[in-house]
């Protein structure tokens, strides 16, 4: 059943039109839908479950920039404070440690580098702020069959689910069967479309876009559990642990004294066949010792790396895990998706709105692409050294006995590099000037400003706009849609002038820098005409 909660924003009736249908209410086609909302895009949300609730921890780590981004509609706060903040890491081969990092931070920054919570509680979050808002209608329970398009708007065609089984751990993220076309069929239309429906995407099969490359033949065994443990709020990773022997080990921490526990299993694994056995309370007790504990979710994984052939048909676009899917060592999932939909949300919205010509769209799918197919080649060789190949095992074995003693061993011992923001090169990016900060193409630095805010609230402020930073001179004329800031407190000048010379940045709505300039109107003009791919 629907709760009256949902029934109320999810008439039976989806003739209705919107700017955008987002299909899928996860956390990335929830992200996007809000950040369209909250700069007046009209958007419809089509989920095939029949209700936001959803078990388990899933994605855990949520990074700093995916908080700065979730801060802009409103969430960001809570999701902090109900998370677990950690900024160190810790490898391990067997019982040694082999090398620990810590996650760089400042006083001017709001955000921890990582807050480790559940995808189930942002979701949660990110719908009660969705039923909220003016400009989002959630429908739930709408199972995709078809898709149509022309050069005005998209037209999907739903059915009523059968199941609540969007965003169920398959082994076979690409395979799906063919759905007839039903009676009862609702249509809703858009002028744009975007699929954030998952790795079993069926807007992207309905639209014949492949989802090619390979799944890994090991699996992972995740537990939640709660417990009072006397574990530091730390990532560990371990190889050929006494509790795992052969295989890896990952635990993490949660908010409500729950534990995340990821085991490397073989491939014939059987979850149900380990419970019987009486293997499953073994291994749990492996790590936690004779504690009470209970149990809060299980699930076995099989880790895919993927990228569809395409991310946009017509006015049609994929993000998310319908558009690229990795293996979660890095927390490079998520946090890449909700940032698909940070850099897509604002193109959409200024070629909505006429500021800017379609071919703006283009950018989005070259600029996730390209950070995509990163994350891809990090994740892969994280995966290979853990599930190393035949003719890599004994070399991989090798690095591993000799790391406890040889520094140039250990610095090939691979547990995941973690997630960080893609650093955007060529494109709407202008090159490099000489003698200007190398901070074109990154996502804003945070400072405290001379009045005691800082720069991401600014941007935030901007409410979808651009931001025009000037630093060492009053700032020039800009065009319309973009808002000025002259600031020249020491923290600011140290990133932005650190020569003292006088410059423009021009700051994207996803929080990019986009441009450095001289502060004069014709070149931040230039430069925001570049930045949109927009005409003079």
């Amino acid at each position: 059943m629907v709760s009256s909660a949902i029934a109320s924003r999810s008439g039976p009736d989806l003739r209705a039109a919107y700017d955008v249908v987002v299909v899928g209410a996860g956390p990335v086609g929830l992200t996007l839908a809000l950040l369209l909302a909250d700069r007046g895009v009209s958007v419809g949300i089509l989920e095939a479950r029949t209700t936001p609730e959803q078990q388990g921890s899933k994605a855990l780590c949520m990074q700093r920039e995916t908080l700065e981004i979730w801060h802009s509609i409103g969430i960001g706060e809570r999701v902090a404070q109900l998370g677990t903040a950690w900024s160190v890491g810790r490898t391990y081969f067997r019982d040694t440690e082999l090398f620990s990092i810590t996650l760089p931070g400042s006083s001017g920054e709001h955000f921890p580098p990582f807050v480790n919570i559940s995808q189930s509680e942002v979701e949660q979050a990110l719908v009660q702020r969705a039923l909220a808002h003016e400009h989002v209608t959630i429908h739930y329970g709408q199972t995709m069959v078809g898709v149509g398009q022309d050069d005005e708007a998209v037209t999907l065609a739903g059915v009523l689910s059968e199941s609540s089984s969007y965003g169920a751990d398959v082994d076979d993220p690409v395979r799906q069967g063919d759905r007839p076309m039903p009676d009862g069929v609702r249509r809703i239309t858009g002028r744009y479309a975007v699929a954030a429906d998952g790795a079993r995407s069926q807007v992207r099969r309905l639209l014949g876009i492949d989802f090619p490359g390979h799944t890994h033949a090991d699996r992972f065994l995740i537990a939640d559990i709660r417990a009072e443990l006397p574990f530091p709020a730390e990532r560990r990773f371990w190889f050929d642990p006494p509790f795992n022997p052969g295989r890896a080990v990952l635990i993490h921490p949660q908010p409500d004294g729950i534990w995340r526990i990821d085991w490397q299993v073989p491939g014939d694994f059987d979850l149900d066949a380990e419970r019987e056995s009486g293997r499953l309370e073994q291994r749990i007790r492996q790590i936690i010792g004779d504690v009470d504990y209970a149990e809060v979710w299980l699930t076995v994984y099989r880790f895919h790396q993927r990228c569809a052939g395409t991310w946009r048909q017509g006015r049609v676009l994929l993000a998310g895990d319908a558009a690229h899917l990795m293996s979660p060592f890095g927390a490079r999932g998520l946090n890449s998706g909700v940032a698909d939909s940070a850099n897509l949300a604002w193109k959409l919205e200024h070629v909505l709105a006429g500021r800017t010509p379609e071919s703006l769209l283009d950018s989005y799918c070259d600029e996730r692409l390209a950070a995509a197919q990163e994350n891809l080649a990090v994740t892969e060789e994280t995966m290979r050294f853990m599930a190393p190949p035949p003719d890599f095992r004994a070399e991989r074995d090798a690095i591993l006995r000799a790391s406890t003693t040889d520094p140039i061993a250990r610095a090939a011992v691979n547990s995941g590099r973690l997630a960080t923001p893609m650093i955007y090169a060529g494109g709407l990016f202008p090159a490099h000037r000489p003698g200007d900060p190398e901070l074109v193409g990154t996502v804003l630095a945070d400072a405290r400003t001379e009045d005691g805010s800082r720069l991401r609230q600014c941007l935030t402020s901007a409410a979808g706009r651009w931001l025009a930073l000037t630093v060492g001179a009053r700032s020039p004329a800009v065009p319309d849609g973009v808002v000025v800031l002259a600031d020249d407190s020491p923290a600011v000048r140290s990133i932005y002038a650190p020569d003292g010379s006088a410059r423009s940045y021009l700051i994207r709505p996803d929080g990019y820098v986009a441009a450095c300039t001289d502060p004069t109107r014709e070149d931040v003009r230039a430069a925001w005409l570049a930045g949109t791919a927009a005409q003079p």
